[in-house]
Order: C-alpha cells, then structure tokens, then sequence
C-alpha cells in the first residue's frame, strides 16, 4: 500500500553556503559555522507557518495501537563518530598499534566490559544493550549520517546544500505518528542534527528546533515565552477571530478556512499550552537533579529531554558534538587535529554522566517501557592507530562501529555481536543500519513494507532492507 500524497511544498533551502576546507575534515569544523549550512530555527516561519505545514500529512496515517502512540525515543548524537575503541568495544589483548592507551572494566553484566572512562555506566550495564556489531560502507560524515538514518547509501560527493535524498528516520515516524499530546510537537531537536531532512515527505514535519543553551541563567525558547496577561490577550484575539470566522465559514464550501483554524488553534495551543512551557522550566526542578545530569549545555539537554517525553514529545534529539572549552570540537578525532585520547579523557566522563543521569531517571519515574535512549553517531573510526608528528588519532571508518541502548521495553543487559580482537572487522551477528531503523520502525509499530511517493510519483519503500534485530524484541 502507498501512503501519502504530493503537495506543492518548496522545499526550505539553506540561508548560507559555506566553502569547505581541502585540507580539512569537515567534521571539525566549529558547530556555528556547521549550524550555518542548515535551517536557521524557526527564523524564517511562523509557528502557525510550521504546523500548516505539518498538517499534510493525512488523518489516515494515524491509526495504530495505543502502545505504539505511547512510544518516545530520545537520541544523543555523537557528531563526528565515537571510535568504538575508546567506548564501547575495547580490544586489551590487540596489537599496541590498534588497542590505545584505555583499558576496559567490569560491569554489572557478567562478560560484558565497556571503558574505563564510563564507570557510571557500568553500574547500569543491566539497563543497556551494545550493538557490536553494525557496519556500512559509506566514507564521509555526510553520507554516512545519509545511510545511518535513512537506510540509503549517501551520494559520495559531499558538496552543500546536505540534504537527505530519501526520508529520514524522524520524518517517517513523525509523519506516521504525529503528535503524542495536543499542543506538544512530534520532534523537540536540541539543536537540530546535521543533514536532517525529510525529502520527498515535504518540510512540514520539520522539528521544532531548540538553539538556545538549558544550561544558562537566560535559557528561554522562542514562541514559548509567553506572558500571562499576553496568554489572555492571544486567546481574547482568537475568540474575536472566531466571531468573525463563523461568517466567512458559511461562504467556504472548500474547507479552507476550516483548516487554516485547524492551524492557527494548534499553533496557540503551543504558546498558551502550560503542559509544554512546563517542561522547559528547568527551575522546576531540584538543584540535586540538575547537579547530576552536569551544569553544561549537554548535561541540561538531556534533562529537558526527560521532562519533554514526559510532557508528550514522541522523538527528542540531541547533538553532542564536544565538551566546551576543549581542543576537540567533534568526535572526529584525526591524528592531524588533535589528540584523540586527551581529548576522551575529557569527554567520556560527560558522556558517562549524561547518559547514566538519563538512564537512572527513566527507571525511578516508570518511563523505562516507552522511552528508548540511545547513544550513536553516524560512524566510528579506524582500530588501527594513526600519527601525526607524534600526535595520535585514528580516521574515518565504519566497517566496525558500536552504538548503545536503553529501556525502551526492549531487552537490556547483553552486548549484540562481536568483533575480532584488532575490532576492524564483524565476527558475529554482523548488523547493518537497516536493521537498527527496521527495529525502530517497529518499536513504532511503522509496517516495513511501507512506501510513499516520490518526487517523481513513484512509490518508494522507507527501507530498502533490513531485519528486525530479535534479539532486543
């Protein structure tokens, strides 16, 4: 079955253009200057602009069961890749030249060992599942996030604008799916993560981007902050519209004017809505909960993440490209820009605390059924390392990479597939994106076998392969 239809939408196209360096990975480019090559917020739509937009997507698509409804999922993308080697799939007994200067530690898993640098999360081990195991042969940042979250190779030329060829993961379900809760957008992006599209889906599924720091004193979100009194103005400014509406409704035998309603009551709803400008008071919450989860940006992301699936967001994301105030300024770790492991020591310990914060908040608040939290990137780097005038690093790579896991309902404790012992290549259970995207569209309840057209009208699948990974169901 085809679902969807083409409207006469216009693609968003970037604001700015930026040359790229011949000598430099653009995964280390500083994140303004990368934030510069996507859609700047909101800045160029209204909100009632954005959910008209968002409203194509047919009635039909939302029937599933009520389980599937209840599902969230939050990602926190590593931006650049985080080598396996230093996180998750540690190889001790390899040759010096691949296994680095971190050793891995015992967890509350029996066999199962992750980094030393992540010792909280080895005290949740139970609580998480490791894929091993996943694999694809894309080169680039670029194409590799393509293949990472749409299914689809990525074109190898890497040239702006960076926009998906085909659907990405977070546009099929919040098109499938829509919204959880009246007045609480599908997708809260924190900000938005690098080459998100929806492709031929159209732009109205866009998510609701988050530029602004949770971790300042001055964190407010556009749209949302909204007095009292200028709340009672807006809604006395609506039922005055509405007056005038019922009259022009009459006159309207198409409809219009009913779905333009439709529209602007959703976008009110949003900015009078106090379940959404709740969750982004963190100062509702204890000084004790936001020490743990760290007094910095990705610490007090991943906390607003929690309070957003709690008031209703089906998908949050996160890009956590660097800790701020270090050399690094991705997970790209090049031996020719910067020491990969002075700069792990510094990042692996805010991983370890955001992650295990997020992890041991969904299971005290009942959450960890339908909230999965996943930690990935769009690549890893070589096992073998590099140097660079006696600089270590490691480069691009993604035959072998890991990506890790938690709650969700799904089946945690356990490591999915193995590597050899220099970690460069799958000995067991070899996985590949489309099976991770498979299981998440099943996690939705989102059939496999589902297509939409095209820009040419042609009915094309969301996945062109892919198994669910049983051993998480």
């Amino acid at each position: 079955m085809v679902w969807g239809k083409h409207h006469p939408l216009t693609q968003v196209t970037p604001l700015n253009e930026m040359k790229r360096s011949m000598d430099k990975c653009i995964g280390t480019l500083p994140r303004r200057n990368l934030l510069k090559l996507g859609i700047s917020g909101l800045s160029g739509l209204g909100l009632a602009d954005l959910l008209r937009l968002q409203g194509y997507a047919a009635e039909d698509t939302r029937r599933h069961s009520l389980s599937a409804n209840a599902k969230s999922v939050i990602v926190l993308w590593l931006w650049g890749g985080p080598s396996h080697m230093e996180t998750f799939d540690l190889k001790p007994d390899a040759p010096s030249e691949y296994r680095g200067e971190f050793r891995p530690i015992k967890t509350n898993v029996p066999g199962l060992e992750i980094s030393e640098h992540l010792p909280l999360l080895a005290k949740q081990a139970d609580k998480i599942a490791i894929l091993r195991s996943l694999h694809h042969d894309s080169p680039g940042h670029v194409n590799s996030t393509h293949t990472m979250v749409t299914g689809y190779p990525g074109n190898l030329v890497e040239t702006p604008p960076y926009s998906p060829d085909y659907p990405d993961f977070w546009s099929v379900v919040s098109r499938m799916r829509g919204s959880k809760v009246p007045g609480v957008p599908p997708h809260v992006a924190m900000p938005r993560i690098r080459y998100y599209g929806s492709a031929h889906l159209g732009s109205g599924i866009a998510p609701f981007y988050v530029d602004a720091d949770p971790n300042s004193p001055k964190f407010s979100v556009p749209n949302l902050g909204i007095s009292t009194a200028a709340s009672s103005r807006l809604r006395e400014r609506l039922d005055l519209r509405e007056q005038f509406d019922d009259y022009r409704r009459i006159m309207d035998a198409t409809g219009t004017i009913d779905s333009l309603d439709a529209f602007h009551q959703k976008a009110a709803t949003m900015l009078t809505s106090s379940a959404i400008r709740d969750a982004f008071d963190l100062e509702k919450e204890n000084t004790a909960t936001r020490d743990r989860y760290g007094r910095h940006t990705v610490g007090q992301q991943c906390l607003l993440a929690r309070r957003l699936v709690e008031a209703g967001a089906r998908l949050v994301t996160i890009d956590f490209p660097y800790v701020p105030g270090q050399k690094a300024k991705s997970w790209d770790d090049h031996a020719s820009v910067w020491n990969i492991f002075e700069e792990m020591r510094q990042r692996l310990p805010v991983l370890d605390q955001v992650s295990s914060a997020l992890i041991e908040d969904l299971w005290s608040r009942g959450l960890q059924r339908d909230v999965l939290f996943i930690v990935m990137g769009e690549m890893s780097h070589t096992p073998r390392l590099s140097n660079f005038n006696g600089q270590p690093g490691r480069e691009h790579w993604a035959q072998t990479m890991s990506l890790m896991m938690a709650g969700g309902g799904l089946r945690m404790g356990q490591a999915i597939g193995a590597t050899n012992i220099k970690g460069d290549e799958p000995v067991s259970r070899p996985l590949q994106p489309n099976d991770l995207l498979a299981t998440l569209y099943r996690y939705f309840d989102i059939p496999l076998d589902l297509q939409f057209l095209d820009r040419r009208g042609r009915p094309t699948p969301i996945l062109p392969s892919g198994e669910v990974i049983h051993e998480l169901i």
